[in-house]
């Protein structure tokens, strides 16, 4: 028996509130079936709802079911004691709301009527009892709506009572009748059968009276209320689909890689752990599919994708969440050149896919364009610009370039942030950053990275002391992992990862490993690759999804996706060594 203790917070955060007793879960669980019971028994006896219910509990105690819920089981009693299936199995459904709006709707003068039958269903969002008639507005998945009339004289005095009793905003309802116009030109569906087909344990409210908390924690109910949100998940289904077909039209193959695995890799993060009972294995839940796709270069898939669940111990805010969709590519004999051109193929035919248009509109009301052709700038001349004077990578001993000292006191001077450990690479982006980083606003390309911070990606082909990598930065955003595509030995051992040593593995830390090396020193073709993180254009930045609720992946905006690790504008591409 579970030893958990029911206790409401409401009663105990009120110091005059009487004592609440203390009920294990079962207990509990006892006593609300024989409330359920006594509400049965009232109206089997012919009581009314109202004499039914008990809305102060004096019966059954404070942990008892609240008033609108002791509704809810009398109105299933009622329509048991009416012969009435609370919840059908079947229903003659011989049309969708979207179907009978698409074929009537400005077709029909008011007060006009057809002999045209149908039977529909769909979620009760507006109720209005009147005398002998009743309105109803049943709203469609997508948020189609139609209204239902209800008629005395038509399905007869009885059964409108009962309509009256049972239905409430909401619930499911099912009408059959005749299409109509109401006298206001409404298009209408005038009722000669109806039926009550689920009841909501709690009346949905309208989405104005949601905050934001309510809808971040549970999300399905911010989809009854508000028809963006449902609209997110829509959307991202379509930008799925998009993606699919973008990579299909390249020859890219599809593949589906491990996501638990006996060593994390790919990326320099902190895995989740779980253990496998039937091998008593400890394994990691993926933080990226990096060396599994590289893998299938190795087995001489020259062309593969995977768009994937991934998995960090990390912090959550508006745009990082533990768990999160992954976008990742490789293309043997591509370039960094080859790779920004289908990245931006990608973005674009999403837009046109989802909105119809490279503009996209974000919840704030602004535009933003994704078309045209995108700017593309170098990391170490926009510097310079800035600047004044010209930065000169680190070539290596016989070419040092801009010394650490003299970009330190540069540094110092504009009040830029410095790291504990530093280096060329280190102190350029940092100075990058500080001019640009939010000042990006259109689409921009920023190429030829310092070697020092990306150590694993292929070295420039014209210039010393640069690696053929860029960022994607949209709206004022990029992203600059620190995310390794290698081949060779020499080149993992030299590096320092974040969280390396014995302290390091606890925490995490990319290690040295021979998943690193094991299948690509196997010899894969050189090529290029792009990895972004999944998620919507238009971004919501006071919402991330709690995993505490797992009802559904909470939606953000109308975009790519939901459920994000990194935005859209973390996109990047680098050419493995």
């Amino acid at each position: 028996m579970s030893q958990t203790q029911e206790t409401p917070e409401s009663l105990n955060d009120d110091e005059t509130a009487p004592a609440v007793p203390v009920m294990t879960t079962v207990e509990r669980a006892e006593m609300l079936l024989r409330q359920d019971a006594a509400i049965r028994d009232r109206i089997g006896a012919g009581a009314t709802l109202d004499e039914a219910v008990d809305p102060s509990n004096k019966e059954f105690g404070p942990l008892a079911h609240p008033e609108q819920v002791q509704m809810r089981v009398a109105k299933r009693a009622m329509m048991l004691e009416a012969g009435m299936a609370p919840y059908p199995v079947h229903l003659d459904v011989t049309d969708t709301i979207e179907a009978v709006r698409a074929k009537y709707d400005g077709k029909l003068e008011a007060g006009q009527e057809t002999e045209d039958v149908v039977g529909i269903a769909g979620r009760v969002l507006f109720l209005r009892n009147g005398g002998g008639l009743c309105f109803v507005q049943l709203s469609a998945g997508d948020g189609t709506k139609i209204q239902g009339m209800i008629s005395k004289k038509e399905i007869g005095a009885d059964s409108l009572k009962q309509f009256k009793q049972l239905v409430d905003l909401g619930d499911h309802l099912y009408l059959r009748g005749r299409v109509i116009a109401s006298k206001t030109g409404e298009l209408s569906v005038f009722a000669t059968e109806w039926h009550r087909v689920q009841g909501a344990a709690a009346a949905a409210r309208p989405a104005k009276d949601l905050n934001d908390d309510t809808r971040t924690r549970k999300p399905y109910i911010g989809m009854i209320a508000d028809e963006k949100v449902r609209n997110m998940v829509r959307n991202r289904s379509k930008a799925v689909a998009s993606l699919r077909r973008t990579f299909d039209d390249h020859d890219f193959i599809e593949v589906e890689t491990p996501m638990l695995q006996t060593i994390h890799g790919g990326a320099a993060a902190r895995p989740f752990t779980t253990h496998m009972n039937a091998f008593d294995l400890d394994l990691y839940l993926r933080i990226a599919p990096e060396l599994f796709l590289k893998r299938c270069l190795v087995g001489g898939i020259d062309r593969v994708f995977e768009i994937n669940r991934d998995f960090r111990n990390e912090g959550v805010d508006a745009t990082h969440a533990p768990e999160f969709t992954m976008v990742e590519a490789y293309q043997a004999y591509g370039t960094y050149d080859t790779i920004g051109q289908l990245v931006k193929e990608l973005v674009q035919k999403t837009a046109m896919d989802v909105f119809g248009s490279h503009k996209v509109t974000l919840l704030d009301g602004t535009e933003y364009d994704f078309g045209g052709d995108w700017k593309t700038i170098s990391m170490y001349d926009s510097l310079s610009e800035a600047l004044g004077e010209e930065i000169v990578p680190n070539g290596g001993p016989d070419n040092p370039g801009t010394s650490v000292e003299h970009l330190g006191e540069i540094a110092d001077k504009l009040g830029v942030e410095r790291d504990d450990v530093e280096n060329h690479g280190k102190l350029v982006e940092h100075l990058w950053e500080h001019f640009y980083e939010d000042k990006l606003y259109e689409p921009t390309f920023v190429r030829d990275f310092p070697v020092e911070t990306s150590p694993l990606v292929k070295g420039h082909r014209n210039k010393a002391g640069v690696v053929e990598k860029w960022d994607l930065y949209v709206r004022g955003f990029g992203w600059l992992p620190a995310t390794p595509s290698s081949t060779t030995r020499s080149c993992s051992v030299s590096v320092s990862w974040p969280g390396q040593g014995r302290a390091g593995r606890r925490r995490g830390g990319l290690r040295h490993r021979r998943g690193l090396l094991g299948g690509p020193r196997r010899g894969h073709a050189p090529g290029g690759r792009h990895g972004h993180g999944h998620r919507p254009t238009a971004h919501r930045p006071d919402r991330c999804h709690d995993p505490r609720d797992h009802h559904l992946p909470s939606g953000q905006a109308a975009g790519v996706a939901v459920n994000v690790r990194r935005p859209l504008p973390a996109l990047r591409a680098d050419c493995g060594r």
